[in-house]
């Protein structure tokens, strides 16, 4: 059995790390409300620009647009959100191993995070940018700005498909990794199956199309940066209830084993004394 002074040591020393693994709890639940209602209010926005879509795309040719096309996919582009920092549970690595099942060969890869940069430089892949190190100071001019060069190269032929891999918020205690496929667009994919409208589109359809995909794939951007974002924090707020329910267990259990060292210590210690006293007489 350890010493009394050993035990008391390993009671500080998690006392310590608990009051860390708390505050980073705390933290976490103060600034997952926030994000949950960057959620509820982004949701609208994308949700409506594909209904704006969808009437376009209803009339538009996909020879008036390089956004529609279709053929073999050559090379994909992917975005992937992962977390600025570790002690989230399995967040980061769910992301990585979601990407590994699902990106192909030799992929370009847009990282946003700095576990996503660290770790896609890490493995030698190709990254079209490498600044986006803080997923939480992303924000809408980001996103257009990734939209507009990620469009370019897409029209320029240098990748024919782009995706993005982020974590889905579903609930405080569900998480799940996901694939939005963002170009090129299958305009069944972004039809809700009613019946077409008759939509007058000026200056012209193809136009009006190529004009918006960039703030499309923007806004989805956007959506999945928000969707990301609060998935870490619910995965961190997770983590670190769990490890501070953990180092309470465990500093229960060597409390009971200090105070039966410390009783056996004072038996221990009586004994030696009555030994004495009799050993006079």
């Amino acid at each position: 059995m350890a010493s009394m002074k050993e035990i008391n040591l390993r009671i500080k020393s998690i006392s310590g790390t608990r009051q860390i693994t708390k505050a980073m709890e705390l933290v976490a639940i103060s600034k997952l409300s926030k994000a949950r209602e960057r959620i509820d209010r982004t949701r609208p926005f994308y949700t409506e620009l594909y209904s704006a879509l969808s009437d376009v795309a209803a009339a538009v040719s996909p020879l008036d647009t390089g956004f529609c096309r279709k053929g073999d996919i050559k090379r994909r582009c992917i975005v992937v959100i992962a977390g600025d920092r570790g002690l989230a549970g399995g967040y980061n690595s769910n992301v990585f191993r979601y990407f590994d099942e699902n990106a192909g060969d030799n992929p370009l890869v847009l990282p946003l995070g700095k576990r996503a940069v660290e770790h896609f430089e890490r493995r030698g892949f190709e990254l079209i940018s490498d600044e986006y190190m803080s997923v939480e100071d992303i924000d809408v001019g980001d996103c257009f700005e990734i939209s507009r060069l990620l469009c370019k190269m897409f029209l320029d032929g240098e990748f024919d498909c782009l995706s993005c891999v982020y974590t889905n918020f579903v609930s405080m205690l569900g998480q799940e990794p996901a694939e939005l496929r963002l170009l090129p667009l299958d305009k069944e994919l972004i039809s809700d199956g009613s019946a077409p409208k008759f939509t007058l589109v000026e200056p012209g359809a193809g136009a009006v199309f190529n004009s918006i995909i960039p703030d499309a794939v923007a806004g989805l951007l956007w959506g999945a940066v928000c969707e990301s974002f609060a998935s870490e924090l619910a995965s961190r707020r997770t983590a670190m209830e769990s490890a501070t329910s953990n180092a309470d267990d465990i500093i229960a259990d060597l409390r009971l084993k200090y105070n039966k060292a410390r009783k056996s210590s004072i038996t221990q210690q009586i004994t030696e004394i009555v030994s004495g006293a009799g050993a006079e007489q």
